[in-house]
């Protein structure tokens, strides 16, 4: 058991082993799209529908966020490594979404077309800690995938490192 202070690095290293969904949290508004990879999202409660969201304040998007008051968190499944890989870079927003094909639900922030499933949000409050804000989501609307008879492949993150979770079932 560690005890006393705790080191970032430490801390870093210890939430690499705790596996997470990989999400695309976006938002629109006069400034244009910007969206990040996100794996700080959670369910709150379900009465009302709440996701939290958290979000490095360094971001470059950061004030897009603040400022539009709405995000879309969009759950990848297994073949969107190559989006998660373009919104955590250096592209800039337009290039980003070029990638995948994007529409969008009540408040206007995208949604990714064949997401897993894709919650549409305005943010009720927002919470600084240190380098993050958590934002809290009140869920508007709810997009879920074509499900076709199989179950899809999520994609996860772990020990920083892809991976992919679920079963698909044979014809």
């Amino acid at each position: 058991m560690i005890k006393g202070m705790i080191e970032a690095t430490d801390f870093r290293n210890a939430m690499s082993l705790l596996t997470t969904a990989v999400n695309i949290v976006t938002t629109k508004g006069s400034s244009g799209c910007h969206g990040f990879t996100a794996s700080a999202v959670c369910s709150v409660t379900d009465t009302p529908p709440t996701l939290l969201v958290c979000m490095n304040q360094t971001s470059r998007s950061y004030t897009h966020f603040i400022e539009n008051k709405i995000l879309s968190v969009n759950v990848l499944g297994a073949q969107y490594e190559d989006i998660s890989n373009a919104f955590a870079s250096k592209l800039c927003s337009e290039e980003r979404f070029k990638q995948g094909s994007w529409t969008e639900l009540v408040t206007g922030a995208p949604v990714l077309e064949d997401a897993l499933v894709s919650f549409d949000c305005e943010i009720d409050h927002i919470q600084e800690v240190g380098t993050h804000s958590v934002f809290m989501c009140r869920v508007v609307a709810i997009k879920q995938a074509e499900q076709q008879g199989r179950a899809d492949e999520s994609l996860v993150y772990f020990n920083r490192a892809y991976h992919q979770v679920g079963q698909v079932e044979s014809a």
